[in-house]
Order: structure tokens, then sequence, then C-alpha cells
């Protein structure tokens, strides 16, 4: 029996040891975003705040330095928790309601109230919540999302005026320099973590969207769930990123953190500000990047650069005379030494826009004024427009694309998202609607559309159809209030 009993003792130690050891040297880390989700019913926003203890202070390296203590305090009144709730009437295994939500953080950039976010924090929720730091509450409008940076706009309405954040210069920011990652972790607002830049232009595969660009600055801050959306700022105060996700083994901080850089999230939530949608401008390549053995095949001076191995028909590089071969290593003098940096900096632009690519081919440096186009080979920008009249009735609108209208056959205006609570929702029409005609008037795109809305008088009546639908549908709604 005691052989017996050494026997188990010992085999389980072996599996003990053999799974630690395997999840430790083999296993890869888990990369998440920070997303916090809260049990069904279980939402509390009576926070308390930890206060770090004197003696914690006291040793750390930077107490002796006051710009911490001013760029905190500048920071936190403008950073706010954020919940995003959904409702249902259904759930699995049996009748009755059924309740979910999750939690972030955001920070105020204006004034009237305009908050940027992650996409994952909020796009879950059917309703969204903010608390700002003085404790009032308010409900949010989403204005906009981005998929590609996981960067999302929201608003409340508030008649004072609100403390906010400007966007800084990322770009100014070097490797070792001190940051603040400022947040509501765990549900804890406003809490201040510091630590420095590890990296930058950092790609963790994390973002699944198509055009997705993933040049993150990584810090050693410490960032836990429902830091997601926060505020990663330089010892000034000044915004230089959003903070956005983790690589991990336990699902907790292990000293990677990342957040989208400044200088992208600000051309971003201006493109959803303005437009309600990212105007997404593209090179019109197919790259790779530079290892050692291409780089002494192409004869370049250094292992850095993007290499070129597809050129699109009539796009935008191709336009400007570049060809496969050819290795990026400038956008209008900002160095591109690795493929997130050049999609970080494409980015950063509009179609329409033009840029200056320096280039190697054939181990000469040469230079291409390019005229950048959007994903359909177009200069002309997405027309998602965010008019208040729209907004007023319920929905946004944009423009059919050109391969829309080779597939539809004809011209019209789709209906991007229809407001809750709106006169076009009791409508009952669904999004990616297409008009065709408002009071038997035809419409061929916004401009004409809007026209013919504002100039209709009591009734109103759509006509239009879905594209994956037979048949004409017409919806009805009165401007009278």
């Amino acid at each position: 029996m005691k052989n017996l009993g050494l026997v188990v003792v010992t085999s389980l130690l072996s599996a003990f040891f053999a799974v630690f050891i395997y999840k430790t040297m083999f296993e890869e880390p888990q990369k998440i975003l920070i997303k916090e989700t809260l049990p069904a019913k279980q939402v509390d926003y009576n926070y308390t705040q930890e206060a770090p203890s004197r003696a914690a202070y006291a040793s750390s390296s930077i107490a002796s330095n006051p710009n911490f203590v001013e760029g905190a305090a500048a920071v936190t009144p403008a950073v706010v928790n954020i919940k995003a709730s959904q409702e249902s009437d259904y759930f699995w295994g049996g009748g009755g309601n059924s309740y979910g939500a999750s939690t972030g953080s955001g920070v105020i950039i204006s004034r009237d109230g305009y908050i940027v976010t992650n996409r994952h924090v909020i796009d879950e929720g059917d309703n969204i919540e903010v608390t700002l730091n003085d404790k009032r509450e308010f409900s949010a409008e989403v204005i906009g999302s981005d998929p590609s940076t996981d960067l999302a706009l929201i608003k409340i309405k508030t008649d004072t005026e609100l403390p906010y954040l400007s966007f800084g210069n990322s770009d100014r920011l070097k490797i070792g320099e001190w940051v603040l990652a400022v947040g509501n972790p765990f549900n804890l607002e406003s809490t201040v973590t510091a630590g420095i830049v590890s990296a930058k232009g950092r790609n963790i595969n994390i973002l699944e969207d198509q055009y997705s660009i993933e040049s993150f600055i990584q810090t050693d801050a410490a960032v836990n769930p429902g830091n997601s959306g926060g505020a990663l700022v330089n010892p000034e105060g000044e915004l230089v990123g959003i903070n956005t996700a983790i690589i991990t083994r336990s699902g907790r901080y292990e000293g990677y953190s990342f957040a989208v850089p400044a200088n992208l999230a600000s051309k971003v939530i201006n493109d959803l500000r303005q437009f309600g949608e990212v105007q997404r401008a593209i090179l019109g390549v197919n790259i790779e990047a530079i290892d050692n053995k291409l780089a002494e095949k192409l004869n370049l001076p250094t292992v850095e650069g993007v290499h070129i191995r597809e050129v699109t028909r009539k796009g935008s590089a191709d336009l400007a005379g570049m060809k496969p071969g050819d290795v990026i290593i400038k956008i209008n003098g900002k160095k591109t030494s690795t493929m997130p940096e050049l999609q970080e900096q494409i980015g950063r632009y509009r179609p329409g826009n033009m840029v200056t690519a320096q280039f190697y081919r054939n181990g000469k440096l040469q230079q291409a004024k390019i005229t950048l186009k959007n994903k359909n080979n177009s200069v002309a920008m997405s027309a998602n427009h965010r008019d208040e009249f729209l907004l007023d009735l319920g929905f946004e609108l944009r423009d059919l694309v050109p391969s829309e209208e080779k597939r539809l056959g004809m011209k019209g205006v789709k209906v991007v998202s229809i407001y809750r609570n709106s006169k076009i929702e009791r409508t009952e029409m669904d999004p990616d609607y297409i008009i065709t005609k408002v009071n038997d008037n035809r419409v061929r795109n916004m401009q004409e559309c809007v026209n013919a809305l504002k100039e209709a008088k009591g009734k109103v009546l759509l006509e239009g159809f879905y594209e994956n639908y037979p048949g004409e549908y017409y919806y009805t709604f009165s401007k009278r209030k």
C-alpha cells in the first residue's frame, strides 16, 4: 500500500510539473483586448478609490518628479468610466429578461462632450452610460466606430463645459520615456499608473479587420481590464495614446500593454466626428517586411523598409510610377522601417491627399508623389454624412460606392444606421435600405436625398429596396412634431 501511495503521489507531481513546464516554455501568451464584462445585474458605480501608500510612493522613482503630479491632476478629470449594457427579452434555458454589461474607460476630447474610447468597449451595448470623475452620470450617443483601429467616438449632452484633453504628438515619444496610463481598472475610478515606452510600431495581430492598422505604442505601465479606452499621457499631461490591449498568460497585466498612438487616433476620431466613418486611404500595394536576405538581394544599405511585392493596376502607387521590388523607407519624411510604421503613416491621410514616398529601386534612392485613393480605387471620400437634420429624423445615410452602383445597376442612397425611438425607427425600416425616391422624386445621391427631405411638407414617402430581398419597399413618416 505504501508503494502504491508513493506511485500515486509521484505520478501527480510529474503531471503537475509537465503541465507547468509546457505552459511556461511552449504555450503562447494570450493577446487580449482589455475588456471587462460584468456579471448580470451586478453593476455598481459606488467605487472606492484606493490611495497608494506613503511608503510605496516614497520609494518610487517618480516621487521626485513634480511633473507626474501635475500631469495626473490635469488628466484625471477628463477620464471617464463607460458602461455598455444590453437587455434581451429571452435567454437560453428559460424565459425572462437577461442582462449583460461591459465596462471600460474613455477620454473627453472637447468641452461639449465628445469622448474617445475603444470600439470593443461599446460595440455590444444598446445603452451607453458615462460616469464622469465628479460622479455625474449621462447617457451617450455613439457617433461612430472603426474596427480597423478599435477606436470609437461617443457623445454626451451637458449644459456645462467639461474638462478635456487634446491629442498630443505621439511621434515625439521616445523609447525609455516616462508615460502615465489613466483609466478605471477593476472599476477603480481614475487610477493612474506609470511606466516607460518600451517600443513603438508594435503589431500584435489582435485586430481582425481586413484594413486593420496595428502600430501600437508598447509600455510597461500597469494596464488591466477596465483600462480599455483610457488615456496614455506623457508627464506633462498630453494625450499621446489610447490604451487598448495587453499580452498576458493570466488574463491580467504582466508588463506588456499597448496603446493606439495619438497621431493616428486623432485622424480617426476627426473622421468619425465629421463623416461618421473613417476615410481610409490606401497605397494600392501588396507588401512584405525586409529581412537580412532580402536586404542583401536588393542591395539595401540597412535592413529597414517595406518591400513592394505587387502593385494594384491604376492604384495610387501604380499611377505614381512605383513598381514591384521598390522598398519604401519614408512617407512625407517619416521613417517607415517596418510594415506597421508604413500602415500607420498612410492611415493618417484621407483619399485625395498627396504624400511623398522615398524608396530604393535597384539600390538607388528615389522619390515619388502619390495621390492616395480609397479601397474602391477612387479619390472620393465616403458620404456617411452626419447632417443634423438627418439625425433629428433618426438615421445616417451615405452614397452608394462605385462597386455597389455597378452591381445594382443604379444610383441611390444607403441607410447606414437608425437611431432608437426616432421617427425612422417607428417606420420599421432596417439598415441597408437603399432609397431611390422621396415623395416620388428620384434621388441619386446624398445631396439630392437631403434636399428632397428638407423640401417635403407634412407626410414623407420613401421608396426603395433591399439588395438581398425582392421587390420595392415603402416607408412613410410625418415631419410634424
